[in-house]
């Protein structure tokens, strides 16, 4: 692995995953991913690791297993060192997550969106996103002083759209839910 300084890190890093531990003998690593399908830990070979500072690494293989990625890093091949890694956050550039197909949307391009119903009514920001096993559901921070925090599931019949460009998403959600 080689130091880089941070300032030469992208500026769009987003944070995919953790590393959970170390796998097998020769100095694999076990990443438990923030996403179910984990594509942009599966196709990207750049990343970006925090431990034990921000430090750019190379993606030899990895694979899906039992919910986790097993990676091999370049000029990675002992377990302790491995090991050691354990904890550190998982960066990749948003410039090079895989594309998706149209209507399909990344959590962190959704994240600091706008979020207003159907009548126009502003319900807050997504501030974060969360799987229930059934589907995505938004966490909105909520506009008006005092309301709770409203989480929504990202399912077609409640999300009507999303305007990336506009940085909004329209919900049929009342002020009232």
């Amino acid at each position: 692995m080689t130091e880089q300084a941070l300032s030469e890190a992208p500026h769009d890093l987003v944070q995919v995953g953790f590393i959970a531990g170390a796998f097998g003998v020769v100095g694999g690593l076990r990443v438990r991913p923030f996403s179910d399908e984990a594509e942009a830990l599966l196709k990207v070979k750049a990343w970006w690791l925090d431990k034990p500072t921000l430090q750019p690494v190379t993606v030899r293989s990895a694979k899906y297993h039992s919910g986790e990625v097993v990676v091999m890093l370049a000029g990675l091949t002992d377990r302790d060192v491995a090991e050691a890694l354990k904890g550190a956050a998982v960066f990749v550039s948003r410039s090079d997550f895989p594309k998706l197909p149209e209507n399909e949307f990344y959590w962190a391009d959704l994240i600091g969106l706008d979020v207003v119903n159907l009548q126009g009514e502003a319900l807050g920001k997504v501030t974060d996103m969360m799987h229930n096993g059934a589907q995505s559901i938004l966490r909105i921070t909520p506009v008006e002083e005092g309301a709770s925090e409203r989480l929504i599931p990202f399912v077609d019949a409640l999300v009507k759209t999303v305007d990336l460009q506009a940085r909004t998403v329209t919900v049929d959600w009342g002020l009232d839910f």
